[in-house]
């Protein structure tokens, strides 16, 4: 059970009515709200939520969303590709942490795009909120392939200045049993979440909620302005019993509710090792009830903690549903890096709903391959459809995805071609299409690879923009030492999660191939971020001797 210390030793002591929760609950500021009840979540060794399979790893108990490697398409047949952004950088720090360790990270455990994501890149920067965004592009040889082609799609949301940004109300949604104990866990979280406490604004609010055998509130909306106040109460928290995840996320809302501002960021951080061993619904109905929540205009976000006990599938379907980031703290610097660095992307959005659709050109690309972005993916009819949800983009963020093209009449396909029509010939269509649009028309036709187009919503719309654009030769590097730095490193990270997944795409490509890449591509480095990469792949290396 969570015995909170009080540092100024007047705390006021409820005791929680029913037996089943046991235990008291010392508030530092309001009195307790009533227990929430509570029913047992399952978390079975192979489950699905929200679609996906839940797959524990056989060294320990944590758990990740299993998928498969997206396929290798024949434009012909899909010439259309289209999937939701994804900002979550919680995958790249839990493999970083166990390579530090000295452990390969399972292949459920790397999602490519959020290792890519992980890092900052140089894009094109909006001028103002009327378009929050607009895409940098470009093509060059697959390092793995010279054959082949990547090509980048890369976009940085406009960032607006501290005073013009709407007032943030955090719910902070803490678990507190007794698997938060270890120094990396609840005492990570005290210290990363009082680094957060003094980077907001005075007209800023947080309030705190804990939940372990029983659930309750600790701290009611509080102004930053009493920052004295905050602290006291995070630095009270303490561990203990077991883990009623679903009342406490539901009490939480409840309260995010109670000073919902129409015109603020009305967010809910739950902070957790993921480990929901008691709880009020089943995996689908807290997914249903986070999901209504949203409409509501309070989104959820996840920060996970801790090893051997670490639910990555279930964080990840709350985030997703929740409108919100999903990351994961290995040690005090990437507490800094997202509450303090990245605090603003991580709260404040600027587009939601924020949809990629590409089509490509069979006359220029006979194959196309997806990298990572398989929790993603979208029907093509969901594209227009304002009813279905996709990612959210903060302020400042980057998001980045990579394809990999096999282009027409160029390089081994991965696919053979129909005996029997359907793979027609360039030069013939090419012709055809000439007595169609005229010698004018079919060089423009000819001269893209691909129709980009992009959909997001204004925060507060129900009705989504477009941004769309054609990818033509003016993108193309004939040499991978002619593409920008930021993209090369970008594709040596890609590198670096498909070897980790053991992804037969790259073939021979090693180790050594991703670090000549990766120093190639480093460029300015502030944090030393990319510097740490080259030393996590040479420790990756270092593991397979």
């Amino acid at each position: 059970m969570f015995f909170p210390r009080n540092p100024h030793g007047s705390s006021r002591v409820a005791v929680l009515g029913l037996a089943m929760l046991g235990g008291a609950l010392a508030s530092c500021s309001a009195e307790p709200s009533k227990p929430t009840s509570s029913a047992r979540v399952p978390v079975p060794q192979a489950a699905k939520a929200g679609g996906l399979v839940l797959s524990p790893t056989p060294e320990n108990r944590d758990r990740f969303p299993q998928t498969l490697p997206n396929p290798v398409k024949v434009t012909r047949e899909e010439p259309v590709s289209t999937f939701s952004v994804d900002v979550d950088t919680a995958s790249y720090t839990f493999g970083r942490r166990m390579i530090l360790m000295g452990n390969r990270p399972p292949a459920d455990a790397v999602r490519v795009e959020e290792m890519i994501n992980y890092f900052d890149y140089d894009y094109e920067l909006p001028k103002s909120l009327k378009q929050p965004f607009q895409p940098t592009v470009s093509l060059f040889p697959a390092p793995w392939d010279e054959e082949k082609r990547l090509m980048l799609v890369g976009i940085k949301g406009y960032a607006p200045p501290v005073e013009d940004r709407p007032p943030a109300h955090l719910t902070l949604l803490v678990d507190v049993s007794g698997s938060m104990s270890p120094p990396d866990r609840l005492p990570l979280l005290r210290s990363a979440f009082a680094m957060m406490v003094n980077q907001l604004r005075p007209k800023d609010t947080v309030a705190v909620v804990v939940y372990a055998s029983a659930v309750g509130v600790v701290l009611e909306p509080t102004p930053v302005s009493e920052k004295e106040k905050i602290l006291a109460v995070l630095e009270a928290l303490q561990p203990g019993g077991s883990t009623s995840g679903g009342a406490g996320i539901k009490l939480a809302y409840e309260l995010a509710r109670k000073s919902f501002d129409p015109k603020g960021i009305n967010r809910v951080i739950l902070a957790t090792d993921g480990d929901f061993n008691v709880g009020v619904t089943s995996v689908e109905e807290l997914k249903a009830f986070i999901v209504e929540q949203r409409k509501s205009g309070v989104y959820l976000s996840v920060l996970g903690v801790g090893q051997n006990n670490y639910n990555d599938a279930l964080m990840q379907t709350l985030a997703q549903n929740g409108n919100g980031v999903a990351a994961y703290l290995d040690n005090l610097n990437e507490a800094r890096r997202v509450l303090v660095d990245n605090l603003a992307a991580n709260l404040f959005p600027i587009a939601n709903d924020v949809k990629i659709q590409v089509e490509f050109n069979p006359l220029r690309v006979a194959e196309y391959r997806l990298i990572g972005y398989e929790t993603r993916l979208l029907a093509r009819e969901d594209f227009n459809n304002d009813k279905v949800d996709a990612g959210e983009v903060g302020a400042g963020h980057t998001v980045t995805a990579l394809y990999e093209l096999t282009l027409t009449g160029k390089g081994k396909r991965k696919v053979d071609p129909l005996r029997y029509g359907g793979d027609g010939e360039p030069e013939a269509e090419a012709d055809a299409l000439q007595e169609k649009l005229g010698k004018k028309g079919v060089k423009a036709h000819l001269a893209e690879y691909a129709f980009l187009k992009m959909r997001y919503k204004t925060p507060g719309e129900s009705s989504s923009k477009l941004i769309n654009r054609p990818i033509t030769d003016r993108e193309t590097a004939s040499k991978i030492s002619d593409a920008p730095g930021d993209h090369r490193f970008a594709a040596a990270v890609a590198a670096f999660g498909l070897k980790l997944r053991q992804d037969p795409m790259l073939g021979d490509f090693g180790y050594d191939g991703i670090l000549e890449l990766a120093q190639q591509g480093k460029g300015e480095d502030p944090n030393g971020l990319r510097a740490e990469f080259i030393n996590l792949v040479k420790s990756a290396k270092a593991m397979t001797k």
